[in-house]
């Protein structure tokens, strides 16, 4: 079973076994490629890793493993969707292993209310590779003492899946999506649904749920805005295209209207859903203390974000002033949010909506969003798809600091071939070329190459 030391990285608990007899068996250290009979793996990508490693092999090997997914650090890392395809492990491990047993083990765990170990203990019971009866597993499950009942739920489950039975369906209460409040800003939530039941069923489902993004960003007011702007872009839309222009700019203006400021994060912070949450993956007791250390590092240009737009432009045009607030703010700062000081600090911050909109940060928010939506909009008539590819292009703005920095100039540097692509029939497609590039890498290694590819066609035609 792989698992992770703390200082050597991946590493692998290995275990031999043989009958008693005569002679003093002689086990190795360490597994042999080609020489193991069983591999458990308890995350999809670990049974690729066994795989590539030589020890799970079509004449002895039974491979159990999970199919759910633990994100490596390389996969999250990546700006866009960097998941590791689970299909091509699977096709892999089915040619490789004798025996396979894999379903999502991690689930069967947490709907009997117990951990992954045990339902991988269920499951290797169940391949009878081990000389040992089920019951035998079972006396050491309750030999351990500890969460028992749960742990053989679990085990029980698994065992019975891996014979091949069907996962039980574990009724859980049903997730009540709810918008609570005073009265006259439910009635102001009311009035904004009753707009969104206006609009084309095809944008209906997408801009309700952005809605409740932008207005849980600000308010009602800044809720009206986005649908007005949804308003603005149909107006240049048609059913005939299926509304797609619509539905993009629908869900894009949402992310675009509730960006990431530090005024969001705080907010963020300080809810008593995060703490809820906090307490439930850390499985923590009520009698049990919580230590939580929130990390920031706000560059200059964030902290000037916050000012007043016209008292922000000024200290932003002055070089001395941006050294000095970078001095004494670049430092990462580290505070407790367990504690009454640091949680107080971020509770306040959090809740500086109302000054939100006259900030220098939301200034240049909704002046570059209407840029972007005037830019592709200017090509709705003339060239439908390639106005959908440059509102998608919103995707490559996200997060705050140095990672809302790349991203942007990612944006306008896919933004800007556009007039090196215009008028060609493949525009669309390259335009969602370069995008999806960017989103290969941090770096923009990636898009460098797409955009030299870009130039050097644009470059023949113009010799031509």
């Amino acid at each position: 079973m792989a698992g992770v030391a703390q200082r050597t990285g991946a590493t692998i608990y290995y275990i031999e076994m043989t009958p008693m007899g005569d002679k003093t068996p002689v086990f190795s250290l360490a597994p042999a490629a080609g020489e193991v009979d069983i591999v458990i793996a308890a995350e999809m990508m670990e049974a690729g890793r066994a795989v590539i490693r030589g020890f799970v092999t079509p004449d002895r090997t039974t491979l159990i493993a999970s199919t759910h997914r633990a994100l490596s650090v390389s996969e999250k890392t990546v700006p866009g969707d960097g998941i590791a395809s689970s299909a091509e492990v699977r096709a892999a491990v089915e040619l490789a292993a004798q025996q396979l047993v894999m379903f999502d083990l991690e689930k069967t765990a947490v709907d009997n209310g117990s951990v992954i170990s045990a339902s991988l203990f269920g499951a290797l019971a169940a391949t009878r590779r081990l000389p040992f009866a089920r019951e035998a597993f079972e006396d050491a499950i309750r030999t351990g003492g500890k969460g028992v009942k749960a742990s053989l739920r679990a085990f029980g489950a698994a065992f019975d899946i891996a014979r091949g039975g069907e996962p039980a369906d574990v009724p859980k209460p049903a997730k009540k999506s709810t918008v609570t409040g005073p009265a006259d800003l439910l009635s102001d939530w009311q009035v904004l649904l009753a707009r969104v039941r206006e609009l084309p069923e095809d944008v209906q489902n997408i801009a309700g749920a952005d809605l409740r993004k932008v207005v849980d960003f600000q308010d009602a007011t800044y809720g009206t805005a986005y649908l007005e702007r949804i308003d603005f872009v149909l107006a240049q839309d048609n059913a005939e295209q299926s509304y797609v222009l619509s539905q993009e700019a629908a869900k894009y203006i949402a992310n675009a209207m509730a960006y990431d400021d530090i005024i969001k994060v705080a907010d963020l912070k300080t809810r008593g859903a995060r703490f809820r949450r906090i307490d439930q993956e850390m499985a923590r007791n009520p009698d049990q203390q919580l230590q939580l250390t929130e990390y920031f590092h706000p560059r200059a240009e964030e902290i000037v974000g916050l000012m007043s737009a016209s008292l922000g432009a000024r200290t932003e045009a002055n070089p001395k002033r941006m050294a000095l607030i970078e001095r004494w703010f670049g430092k990462g700062r580290r505070l407790r949010t367990d504690r009454v000081i640091g949680f107080g600090l971020l509770y306040f911050l959090g809740g500086r909506r109302s000054w939100r909109l006259k900030t220098l940060r939301h200034h240049y928010e909704v002046a570059h969003l209407e840029a972007w939506l005037d830019h592709a909009l200017g090509y709705a008539v003339t060239d439908y798809d390639v106005a959908v590819e440059l509102l998608r292009c919103r995707r490559l703005i996200k997060g705050h600091s140095d990672t809302h920095a790349r991203g942007l100039s990612k944006f306008d540097r896919v933004c800007g071939a556009v007039t090196l692509l215009a008028g060609r029939k493949d525009a669309a497609d390259w335009i969602r070329r370069l995008r999806e590039a960017a989103l290969l890498d941090e770096a923009g290694d990636a898009l460098d190459g797409a955009l030299k590819t870009v130039h050097s066609f644009v470059d023949e035609r113009g010799l031509d």
